[in-house]
């Protein structure tokens, strides 16, 4: 049997999903307000119409758009199709966009950069209709992990991992936007490079506790990082930031120190006093 697909939202992101859908064998209904559909994909008049006659629905806008294109896209859905929310939003829209859609949602994050992958990009499926979505994929090429538990689930591992590589993201771009001013940027790609393949799992660890550790002294150094920006006319956005929470780390663990050591002194009278 051929699968019915409707891929709402065809940018760069939809519109490659929805020509490898369509190479692999697959039916493709396309609606975008501002994107015409490529050869092959049936133009539609609006979500609905993209919606009637489809499988599944994979809803690829933006996270701003989700709940407006489901609630679009819901009277042209039939009771045994998927509506897939593929956007990267909240853990919390995801679950209003459950409660809108019933048993016929599946929570979808994409777990990599989609240009170049199109529909071999990772994904997590959570949600109700989350077996139901890999069921369709897969055979057209797509590769599904099916999480245990809610819409919300897949949105939430994406998010957590965005924090971490978004974040490192913006601490490179700052860094070499400096070596740059500085006559260094080759040399600091090269750092950069050896110590991302060096990496490993231990490395996780050593950098959590590193930092509470050496709060103080780390701080110390992010404010002259910060400096040196300045001098060459850098904005020190990452790094600033990087200073005051290594801050509010070392003012944490003073005070957990402090705490702690107070614990000690009195239980040290108690013992000493006969009162246990």
């Amino acid at each position: 049997m051929t699968v019915t697909v409707a891929v709402l939202g065809l940018g760069e992101a939809g519109g490659e999903i929805a020509r490898d859908l369509l190479a692999a064998g697959a039916h493709v209904r396309g609606y975008d307000p501002a994107v015409r559909p490529g050869p092959g994909i049936r133009a539609c008049a609006d979500e609905a119409d993209a919606a009637a006659g489809a499988d599944l629905v994979l809803s690829v806008n933006s996270a701003h758009d989700a709940e407006d294109a489901l609630r679009a896209g819901l009277p042209g859905l039939a009771a045994d199709a998927v509506w897939a929310d593929l956007n990267t939003a909240s853990p919390g829209l995801k679950r209003t966009l459950a409660e809108l859609a019933g048993p016929r949602f599946a929570d979808v994050a994409l777990m990599a950069p989609v240009p170049g992958k199109g529909l071999r990009t990772p994904m997590l499926a959570s949600g109700p209709a989350a077996a139901g979505c890999a069921e369709l994929l897969r055979p057209l090429g797509a590769s599904v992990t099916v999480l245990d538990g809610d819409a919300g689930e897949a949105a939430t591992r994406k998010l957590l991992r965005s924090v971490f590589f978004k974040g490192m993201a913006a601490a490179v771009t700052e860094a070499l936007h400096a070596a740059r001013e500085a006559g260094l940027e080759d040399w600091l790609r090269d750092n950069i490079g050896a110590e991302l393949a060096a990496a490993d799992a231990s490395l996780v660890r050593r950098l959590e506790e590193g930092s509470v550790k050496h709060a103080v002294r780390r701080s110390a150094e992010m404010r002259a990082a910060a400096r040196l920006l300045a001098e060459l006319g850098v904005p020190s956005r990452i790094s600033d930031a990087s200073r005051r929470w290594l801050d509010q780390l070392a003012s944490s663990t003073e005070s957990s120190t402090i705490n702690a050591g107070t614990v000690r002194s009195e239980r040290g009278k108690g013992k000493g006093d006969g009162t246990g």
